[in-house]
């Protein structure tokens, strides 16, 4: 479809301006319209550059207005046989100057082009459903606007220069020709000279107007420079920064390419501007010839400007990251990863033509013991424009490897300062060289400082590093941040977590969840803004505590990845919420509501759930599984287990008590659709449903099993157990005590070790003060779990469920 039937085609808003625009006379719509294939064919720029060429375009343009004229004669359309005569009439002004006439049909066709691409980006956006926001769009469009206007200046100073030219050109022939001739006559003479004296103080004119021109339209293009390499370059470094731990900024540099590259042109169409005064000037020149003062000096500042620009240009598109990684960032020794760099100056003409050369630690800190790499696999390739999926001009490496270089006279382990490996930063480095028309420059980029690791289990702490650091430190280059590392607000550690789990499930943490974060981090507070968290409280080893916060955190967001990702991303599961709130929210509630929380004590990452029941007195009563782990997950699905958790009530009849999903959804509508199609004993999960345990109260009758239930009477034989075992525990500020001891029925599958183990457990729950301390195994500080673990025959945990 050609432009002018896009154009046509276009929404009312994009219609108008294309009206406005072609209410000047310069070309006329209708001309425009009839004569659109020819028009779009022809090269408009050549010919507002090529006099003989733009003359040929002109009299083909006479002649198609002709043939137009004669069509409507034939087609008696008066009216239009009017208006053509009188357009053709109007271009009959061009036939001295035809570049003019190039020009303008050129600068119209941009101006189509432009009004195209703005109702394309507002047809992208509307079928993404984007929000823009509205300072943001407000400033890209002051930008796109003064982005524009650069452009036209270009464009008029082109035509100036044509005009300046032309008189030159006027002004020397004749000169010449007064020169060849011979006039005797004096008042001719003086009348001629008069007229070279007009014809050169015009000229002299012009000149200074070019200069004084030229210089205002470096002063637009350094305002533009400074805000696209101080201000979007930077924001976008920012964003850079906040992705690659999970924001969910955009990083497109489709925009800032198009920015640097109109930048980058319009310089060097004034580097070009200059280098053709110098030639009119090495053609013709006099005392005080404005061009001989003041050129060397535009010449600097353009040159300035452009070496400011191609060095801002070079970046890391795509940091470093290894295949299997938690995260970018984070690299291995002698394990491939990949980075991508990218020239946001686009120039065809250089495809292929730069050559970008990979090294480490450009400046390395002078720190003893400070490892030192050395890069290898293919670490030298050129820039081009196949390895982009825009086009854009990038070097994608694919296959570089890090090797650690032998330590020398100080040796590994004696350093300055106490970093952890996990807390050394490095950075890769690129060079090249740009070389265009003249001008060269060297060109660097760094990527974000990583942290590298020789072996898996270093991993999960590197990654704390990452996300500290991108989180707190806006220098991209204070590879000694951990030296001195600050501490981080509540409000920039919440929002990093959240994008943990927005960027590995599609969902963040709502602020009741954040709310519960802050206070196992803080305590009880009114208002955590104020509260701020230590490096050393989020990663580093503790000596008071089994682990850190950050493997705690980990542990979680591993398992609801792994294992938990629909029914999270569904709301399913609450997640992080206290015991207190947890029995505060259920208490409220139906019989058999139930809610899905993370343990608070488990290192690698524990879900369980609690249900609510009421006593024959109508007291609530929450009760509490033991929290299932991710050896549990593997081997059968939460929801399989909320299928199949039963207790035995009274008479021994089985009951499921989970009935409804916090706060009152139906277990089935909650989790229905992921249930399997067989239940039961044709169940692909019922070897994973047995247990070998079942706890009596004397008191009540009440019997409680779970789901990995196995009846032994039945004749079942020992299957190989990866087995589940959940535990429900009374929630209260005490464990609760049950009024009379529980009995164990015998199994026979059980050892005489597990038999001992038993009754230790009886002995704890009808005397738990004949324990010490440590023998509880709490969930939570505060409101305990009890934990029944046994060591059964088989290789996992089993355990029960109890009142």
């Amino acid at each position: 479809m050609s432009q002018w039937e896009r154009l046509r085609q276009l929404q009312s808003v994009y219609g108008q301006q294309l009206h406005e625009l072609y209410d000047r006379d310069a070309l006329p719509m209708d001309v425009r319209h009839y004569l659109a294939a020819w028009i779009e064919k022809q090269e408009w720029e050549r010919a507002a550059r090529d006099h003989d060429f733009a003359m040929v375009l002109f009299q083909v343009l006479l002649e198609n207005l002709d043939i137009q004229h004669s069509r409507f004669v034939q087609e008696e359309s008066f009216l239009l046989q009017h208006n053509i005569r009188r357009y053709k009439q109007n271009f009959q002004r061009y036939q001295e100057d035809p570049c003019t006439m190039a020009s303008i049909i050129l600068w119209f066709l941009q101006k189509e082009n432009e009004i195209l691409e703005s109702a394309d980006l507002a047809e992208q956006v509307q079928l993404l459903h984007v929000e823009q926001d509205p300072m943001e769009t407000n400033s890209q469009q002051d930008l796109e606007r003064k982005m524009a206007g650069l452009r036209n200046e270009v464009q008029c100073m082109e035509h100036t220069l044509i005009c300046l030219e032309e008189q030159q050109d006027e002004f020397d022939f004749k000169y010449t020709t007064h020169k060849m001739e011979v006039v005797v006559e004096e008042t001719a003479k003086k009348e001629q000279m008069k007229v070279l004296q007009t014809l050169i103080n015009r000229l002299n004119e012009c000149r200074k107007t070019m200069l004084s021109d030229l210089g205002k339209l470096l002063d637009r293009s350094e305002e533009l420079l400074d805000v696209l390499v101080r201000k979007e370059l930077v924001e976008w470094q920012r964003r850079q920064q906040k992705a690659c731990i999970g924001a969910p900024d955009n990083i497109c540099l489709d925009q800032l390419e198009k920015w640097f590259t109109c930048v980058a042109v319009c310089l060097f169409q004034v580097h070009e501007f200059l280098s053709k005064l110098e030639e009119l000037m090495g053609k013709m020149t006099y005392q005080q010839d404005p061009v001989k003062a003041q050129k060397p000096a535009l010449q600097n500042r353009v040159d300035g400007l452009l070496t400011d620009l191609l060095k801002s240009a070079f970046v890391v598109e795509t940091q470093p990251s290894m295949p299997q990684g938690k995260g970018p960032l984070v690299l291995r020794t002698n394990v491939q990863f990949s980075v991508k760099t990218r020239l946001l100056v686009k120039f065809p003409e250089l495809n292929h033509a730069m050559k970008v050369n990979v090294s480490m630690d450009r400046e390395a800190p002078q720190v003893k013991g400070y490892r030192r790499f050395n890069v290898l696999g293919t670490n030298s390739k050129a820039l081009n424009m196949a390895e982009s999926q825009n086009g854009g001009m990038v070097a994608d490496f694919r296959h570089l490897t890090l090797k650690e270089q032998k330590s020398g006279g100080g040796g590994k382990g004696i350093s300055d300062i106490s970093l952890s490996v996990t807390e050394e930063l490095h950075t890769i480095c690129f060079n090249t060289v740009f070389e265009l028309k003249g001008l060269s420059v060297d060109l660097q980029a760094s990527s974000l400082p990583v942290v590298i690791i020789s072996n898996s289990s270093q991993q999960q702490s590197a990654w704390a590093s990452v996300l500290w650091f991108n989180m707190l430190c806006p220098d991209t280059k204070d590879v000694m941040f951990f030296a001195n590392c600050p501490a981080a607000t509540w409000e920039q550690l919440g929002e990093m977590l959240s994008w943990q789990f927005l960027s590995a499930t599609k969902r963040g943490l709502d602020p009741a969840q954040l709310d519960m974060i802050a206070h196992k981090l803080f305590g009880k507070q009114q208002n955590y803004d104020t509260c701020k968290v230590a490096w050393s409280k989020f990663s580093k080893e503790n000596s008071n505590a089994s682990f850190t916060f950050w493997v705690w955190f980990d542990g979680i967001l591993v398992l609801v990845k792994t294992y938990l990702e629909n029914l999270w991303r569904d709301g399913s599961i609450m997640g992080f919420v206290s015991k207190a709130k947890e029995k505060t929210l259920l208490k409220k509630k139906q019989r058999g509501t139930f809610l899905l929380r993370f343990s608070e004590s488990i290192r690698d990452g524990g879900v369980t759930f609690s249900w609510v029941d009421y006593s024959p007195t109508g007291e609530p009563d929450v009760k509490t599984v033991q929290p299932f782990t991710k050896v549990d997950l593997s081997q059968i699905p939460l929801h399989e287990i909320i299928r199949n958790f039963q207790i035995l009530e009274a008479e021994n009849i089985p009951d499921n008590p989970l009935l409804y999903l916090y706060p009152n959804t139906p277990k089935e509508e909650a989790f229905g659709k992921y249930y399997t199609e067989k239940s039961g004993d044709d169940s692909p999960y019922i070897k994973y449903i047995k247990t070998k345990l079942m706890f009596v109260s004397k008191e009540n009758t009440l019997e409680a099993k779970s789901p990995m239930y196995s009846d032994m009477a039945e004749g079942e034989g020992l299957e190989p157990m990866n087995g589940l075992c959940g535990e429900a525990a009374g929630l209260g500020g005490d464990p609760h005590l049950l009024d009379s001891p529980l009995r164990a029925y015998p199994d026979p599958m059980l050892s005489g070790t597990l038999a001992n183990q038993e009754d230790e457990l009886l002995q704890y729950l009808n005397n738990p003060n004949i324990f010490s301390p440590p023998d509880l195994l709490s969930d939570d500080q505060g409101f305990p779990d009890f934990r029944l673990g046994f060591t059964c025959p088989a290789p996992q945990p089993c355990g029960s469920t109890y009142q």
